[in-house]
This record gives structure tokens, sequence and C-alpha cells, in this order.
């Protein structure tokens, strides 16, 4: 029986990122509407001052804050209405001393007026005067010209995932297109004679097949694009076939298999007679997903890993090697999703990374991350999960009530 040679995850992940400079992590331009989900290629600008004149937060009175100034309910000041601005259009007039303009929520303030006193606050007592009964100070109920953001500065970095708030901010600033990655293409093949698509009945024996939509799944909402998937039994002709294809129509191709007997050294075999140079990594020094396989083929730049069957282990290495890539060719960063601390003792791997779901509770004094114990073959203990966290390799565990980094999955 041949043993695995493991690597490290930090070894791996170097060596995933050579062969993956080849990779086309490119850029496209593509309209606002279109860019939800995806991630910038390169910083983005705001082309003018956001917003571009003195906006009103309130409807009001647009003043010269220094006339208002002692003013009460019982003690107005008395000021002439100069004009009503209409949302959308410029004021016309500038306002002079002893002069207001009325100005909606959102409205253009006329030259000269600092400040914006809420109509609540304001009585008219003919068609022209206005009875002020309270007192601003310059720039209240008002947005500066470039407050939000000034022309030039820097809008949305690099790496950014454009979210809601953050398209509005680009639709705040007039931008049309966006700059985005445009992702390598992936083709995830599944292998296991007792593999049945969902939707079809089972017979004895034989288990739905999870990883292919699972890792579609998580490759989509990472940013990858997806060619095709592939679910095939334990026939070597027909997952060469498959895995050969890919290699000439995607960028990565990913194939998950079950732990039975001869599977792992097929996997190897399959990627070694289509790929050159082909195996760098056989073995991987994580739990779960040691049966890890990495190749590379330098004629049609293609990545090729051998994810454990496992539906737990297949996710958590996924995560953790392409995931880990598509950060660092997009610059995209790893945020935590929540700092807690450890229900229970959890022991570690002697020289593996460990990588372990939580569940978080919310008790007096903060977060508190439960772990979930699992087979890496059972799916639903991943599903009920908040995310995980990781143990290094050199460390036999953790006590309870350790602080650590929660992290989502994928």
């Amino acid at each position: 029986m041949e043993l695995l040679q493991v690597h490290t995850l930090e070894d791996a992940r170097g060596m995933l990122l050579d062969c993956a400079a080849a990779l086309p992590f490119g850029e496209e331009l593509l309209p606002l509407d279109q860019c939800a989900g995806r991630v910038t290629a390169r910083a983005v600008t705001a082309p003018e001052d956001i917003p571009a004149f003195p906006r009103s937060t309130v409807d009001g009175y647009a003043v010269r804050a220094s006339e208002t100034h002692g003013a009460t309910e019982s003690i107005p000041v008395f000021l002439d209405v100069l004009e009503e601005v209409s949302i959308g259009h410029p004021a016309k007039c500038r306002l002079t001393p002893g002069k207001c303009a009325y100005v909606p929520t959102g409205g253009m303030l006329p030259e000269g007026a600092d400040a914006v006193v809420m109509v609540e606050y304001c009585e008219a007592l003919d068609e022209r005067t206005m009875a002020v009964g309270a007192s601003v100070a310059a720039g209240q109920n008002v947005v500066q010209p470039g407050e939000d953001i000034a022309a030039g500065r820097v809008l949305l970095e690099r790496g950014e995932r454009l979210t809601a708030a953050r398209i509005g901010a680009l639709a705040a600033a007039g931008a049309a297109c966006v700059p985005v990655v445009r992702p390598p293409v992936v083709r995830i093949v599944s292998t296991g004679d007792e593999l049945v698509r969902p939707g079809l009945p089972l017979l004895p024996g034989q288990v739905y097949d999870i990883n292919t939509h699972a890792l579609s799944a998580a490759a989509k909402s990472l940013g990858f694009a997806l060619e095709g998937t592939c679910t095939l039994p334990d026939e070597e002709g027909r997952l060469r076939a498959c895995v050969r294809e890919g290699m000439e129509r995607a960028n990565i191709v990913l194939l998950s298999g079950g732990s039975s007997k001869g599977k792992k050294d097929m996997t190897s075999r399959i990627f070694d007679g289509l790929a050159r140079p082909g195996v760098f990594v056989h073995g991987l020094a994580v739990k779960p997903g040691k049966p890890t396989i990495l190749a590379w083929d330098r004629d049609t730049r293609t990545l090729l890993a051998g994810l454990p069957g496992h539906p737990a282990a297949a996710l958590i290495v996924f995560q953790q090697l392409f995931g880990w890539l598509w950060r660092e060719r997009t610059g995209e960063r790893e945020r935590p999703l929540a700092s807690a601390v450890l229900e229970t003792n959890l022991p570690g791997a002697a020289g593996r990374t460990t990588f372990c779901p939580v569940e978080l509770t919310e008790g007096e004094g903060g977060l508190t991350a439960r772990p979930i114990l699992g087979r890496s073959g059972l799916i639903t203990p991943l599903a009920r999960a908040d995310g995980y966290i990781r143990i290094d390799r050199n460390c036999e565990g953790l006590r309870q009530g350790a602080a650590v980094a929660v992290y989502p999955l994928t």
C-alpha cells in the first residue's frame, strides 16, 4: 500500500499559487446592473464630488445660520421667503441677509445659505414672511459637496465584492460600468458507483450525489464561472475522458470521489496520464481532507484537484485551497465572521491543521462557539454550522474559554 507523502497546507498553497500564475484572472467591464456579487478588478474612483452640491437632509427653510442665533418658538426670527426650491432643480436666487428659501429633503441649498431649519419650527405669517422658531448652527441639516466622497478619491478598492450598498455607492457616483474580475472556468466531476442524481429513486446501497451540488454552489459563491458538472461511476476510461474534456474547456477541473479501494490511486493515475508535469501534491496535512491531490498541466494551463469524497472534507479543502487562491489572485480579503469563546475543550490532530465547524450562541458575555462534532462523510452537521474554526498543526488543541476567530463557510 502506497503511503501518502503529505504536504502542509502552507506548502500546498504556495505550489498552487505558482501554477495559478498562468490562470486567466482577467478583467471585464460590466454594466452596473449585472455586477451584483462580482469582485472589483481594480480600484474605482469617484469622477465627481458626492454629493455635487449642498443638499438639505430635511424639509425646511435654508437660512444664514448666524441670523437664527437666539431664536426660539416664543421669540422667533422673522425672515422673508425668497423662493421655493424644487427637488432636482438648482436654486435660482442667492440668499441675502434677512431672507430664507424653502428646500425639500434632498434639495439644493441656494447660494449664501449654510443651514436648514426644519419646517416643524417654522410658521408662515403671510405669503412672504416666515417666523423661524429655532436656532441652527452652520452646516446643520446639510450634506456638504464631497462629504460622502470627494472627486478623485477611491470609492472602492480592488478586491471588493459588490454588495447592494456598494452598487448603490457606484450608482451615486454615476458609474454605468464597473471593472470586475473575469473568473477562471471550473468543471466539477463527482465519481462513485453509488451516486444517484437527487430526484431519482434510490436503490439499496445507493446515495444521492452531494458533492456535485455543494461544490458547484461553493465555486459560484466565490465567483468562479462554472463550465459544467459530471457525475460518473468508477470507470477509469470514462473519468479520463471527462477530465480530458474538462482540461480543454475549463481552467480548473475538480474531481471528487469516494473512499473505495484504489480510488485515490486511480485519480492520481488519471492526472499523471493527462497532465504535464502532473501531480505535485498527493496528501495534505489537514483534518479533514488528507487524501487530496493537486496536479498541473502546462500545455492547457489547467489546475486539477482530486478532492476527498466525504462532503464536509471536500467543501473545507475546496475553501482552504481554492477559496484562498481566489483571494490571493483577486485581492479580496477574508473577513472573520465573528470572534467568540470556545464552549468546550477541543483536541487538535498532531501534525495536521484541523478545521472544526461550530454553532454560535449568544450569551451575556458575548458569542460562544460550540463545536459540531461529526464524521466528515456527513453533510448535515456542516449544514447546521455558522462557520468554522482552525487549530494550527503545531497545536495540541484549544481549551474551553479560548478566544477563537470564526470564519464563514463558502
